[in-house]
């Protein structure tokens, strides 16, 4: 039996829903508190209340900061607090990649590098104690490491304002975070913003895999409450604590292999075809060569996708390609639970894909053009810098198990 916690985020995510959902749960917000006061004088207490969203009940937490107001703040500067808090390593650790993830979505949305992002609303104090106290309250609980799923994950629609004026929702920088993590999104029934940048970047540093509720036994479940009580339904999100037994099969997803065969397209087009297949919303794209008729030389180029995305994977093939005809394939596969971490090559941002099967740890990864990139700036040969980046990994997963 491995101990799971299933997030249930289809009415939207935040910082201060999760951390609600938490002190719902069980995890204590005295020492929530208390862990909080080690970031800044006068930063710490939770008001905890109950409440009804949309006729249910829920538990509210705000964080009380300081009176001071919070000036703005590079990703520097909440890594130097974190270092300097005295927090569980492990706490520091998940928390800085949280702040990682929202710094790279926010120079990813307004064209800089991550260490030039100003952080406004994210940099504030009530955000950075929604963020710790959520990765403190897991850690409480014994959650850090448990396997963690999240569900579809609602957006919102309509706009929201901000530092920068009225943005578009989901904004930019919440939409790339949950399109990196691969997150299944939706905009669901609210005309207000239902997951913030923050609660996408929690979401996807915790989440081991993006998935409906998983059979398990359920223990106790936690219900944090949003800021507001909405007519379009409850304004709630809700953590599922239980078990689950881990077995050698796994559910199987359904999938689609398209196909076609091709002979007379330049080769020298082919690495385009793969990555505009990808981009339409295949999995995987592949090419093998093949003999045709009569002894000539041709390609099956092959994708595989979910069967919900299989017309837009068809109708790239048939834009790209020179195929008359696309052959459809039914498929199954079975995935391991996986999740992302980013280590540190002599000053460049390596990610290393982790997977696993139950507690048992089974491939560590790092991503090929991240250590290329590492490898170009550094001059080190690449296969060090895989082998650093694989290390980097493998230390810190081993420093935050028992």
């Amino acid at each position: 039996m491995t101990t799971a916690l299933h997030i249930d985020a289809q009415a939207g995510a935040s910082g201060d829903m999760l951390l609600g959902a938490l002190v719902d749960l069980g995890s204590d917000p005295d020492e929530i508190a208390t862990a909080l006061a080690r970031l800044a004088p006068g930063l710490g207490g939770l008001a905890c209340e109950p409440v009804r969203r949309g006729g249910l009940r829920a538990t509210r937490v705000r964080v009380l900061v300081p009176s001071a107001p919070s000036p703005e703040r590079h990703l520097s500067d909440i890594v130097g607090l974190l270092a300097a808090s005295g927090l569980p390593a492990a706490v520091v650790e998940r928390s800085t990649d949280v702040f990682e993830t929202l710094a790279e979505a926010e120079a990813l949305a307004h064209g800089c590098s991550p260490a030039e992002v100003h952080f406004h609303e994210v940099g504030a104090w009530d955000s950075i104690a929604d963020v710790v106290g959520t990765i403190y309250g897991l850690h409480l609980l014994g959650l850090l490491d448990a396997p963690i799923t999240v569900g579809r994950v609602a957006v919102g629609s309509g706009t929201t304002q901000t530092e920068h004026g009225a943005l578009p929702v989901p904004a930019p920088a919440t939409l790339a975070i949950l399109t990196a993590a691969g997150a299944e999104v939706t905009a669901g029934p609210a005309r207000h913003e239902a997951c913030t940048p923050t609660g996408a970047a929690l979401l996807a540093t915790l989440a081991t895999a993006w998935a409906e509720l998983p059979p398990m036994t359920v223990q106790r479940v936690g219900v944090g409450a949003g800021g507001r009580d909405t007519p379009e339904g409850p304004n709630i999100l809700r953590v599922l604590l239980g078990s689950r037994v881990e077995t050698a099969a796994r559910p199987h997803e359904d999938v689609e292999l398209l196909e076609a065969t091709v002979d007379d397209l330049d080769p020298r087009v082919w690495p385009h075809v793969l990555d505009r297949l990808v981009v339409a919303g295949a999995h995987d794209a592949w090419l093998a060569p093949v003999v045709m008729r009569k002894g000539r030389p041709g390609h099956v180029v092959t994708a595989l996708t979910d069967p919900a995305k299989a017309a837009s994977v068809e109708a790239a093939l048939f834009a790209e390609t020179s195929t008359l005809g696309v052959r459809h394939v039914p498929a199954s596969r079975t995935t391991l639970p996986r999740r992302a971490m980013q280590v540190d090559v002599a000053g460049v941002p390596v990610e290393v894909k982790i997977a696993f099967a139950g507690d048992r740890l089974l491939t560590v990864q790092p991503e090929l053009a991240d250590a290329q990139r590492a490898a170009e700036q550094t001059g080190q040969p690449l296969r060090d810098v895989l082998a650093i980046a694989t290390q980097l990994a493998r230390t810190r997963l081993a420093e935050r198990r028992p």
